[in-house]
């Protein structure tokens, strides 16, 4: 399958990022979002990764403009029309994500591959709501996009091996590294990290230490980029939460509780840098 034209629904930090990365790579992209403000917001912040790369050698001034010129934008879902993939990239929660498939899928031609940037809803339950089970497939992107490699590429139990194949092949054309993952919840990424997340969390509503001291000993200890907490609060911390929440539904195992602290500080609002606070002010 020659995959041309992608299109991305939702403009946010996951959604600009893939579409940066897409264009940058030569394919022309459709970026759709419910309103004007928020694509403009996103070709802002594209432009600015991008003179990012530019400052560092990484691209030309003329490729920039290049990469800029293949994004189209729109809030009309029925531009897919002329996409050979489309990636929903769009809340991380069940009901909406399967809301938009089930729009996507009566929109869209049915040979269209439709995929899902998930950190943990289940691929399977997805497909499910479309009668194109075979053509949908999970694309995890980890944030920043445009420098992180890691692609998750998620088998839900339809998902052909045309599709699986066709995905992983143009992840590689990205310049990322697919690794292939079965449908389970959290996949493998959020199954092992959330916990981690959530455990840390747990030092500090129980005293153990302060953010501050549980960072440095992963930063200086276990030699982390960042932290656990500055993680979260870079993650958010609702998302945290959502991912906690499909790991303790999905897998029923009370290890999987969200930490109290955790739904507290979401609940006040404190969701992390996107907020201008979490467990650190921004």
């Amino acid at each position: 399958m020659d995959i041309k034209t992608v299109g991305i629904l939702g403009g946010g930090t996951m959604g600009n990022g893939i579409a940066h990365v897409f264009a940058k790579s030569g394919y022309s992209v459709l970026l759709c979002d419910v309103e004007p403000k928020f694509l403009e917001r996103a070709l802002a912040t594209i432009s600015r990764n991008l003179d990012r790369e530019v400052a560092k050698s990484k691209l030309t001034a003329g490729e920039k403009e290049a990469a800029l010129k293949r994004i189209q934008t729109s809030t009309d879902l029925a531009g897919f029309k002329n996409c050979w993939l489309i990636i929903a990239a769009v809340t991380a929660k069940f009901d909406t994500k399967a809301e938009v498939f089930r729009q996507l899928d009566s929109l869209v031609p049915q040979e269209i591959i439709l995929a899902s940037n998930t950190s943990s809803i289940s691929i399977t339950r997805l497909a499910a709501q479309t009668r194109r089970p075979k053509k949908v497939v999970g694309m995890h992107f980890f944030n920043p996009v445009p420098m992180m490699k890691l692609v998750e590429v998620i088998r839900g139990l339809a998902t052909s091996d045309e599709t699986f194949q066709a995905v992983r092949d143009l992840a590689q054309k990205l310049g990322k590294t697919p690794v292939e993952v079965n449908d389970a919840p959290g996949f493998v990424s959020n199954r092992v990290l959330m916990p981690l997340i959530n455990e840390a969390i747990f030092a500090v509503m129980e005293g153990v230490a302060t953010p501050e001291a549980v960072d440095e000993v992963f930063k200086l200890g276990m030699a982390h980029p960042m932290g656990p907490l500055t993680l979260a609060d870079f993650i958010g911390l609702d998302v945290c939460l959502d991912i906690m929440r499909v790991l303790q539904s999905g897998l029923g195992d009370p290890k999987y509780r969200p930490c109290p602290l955790l739904i507290k500080m979401v609940d006040a609002g404190w969701l992390g840098r996107k907020s201008g606070r979490g467990f650190y002010k921004y």
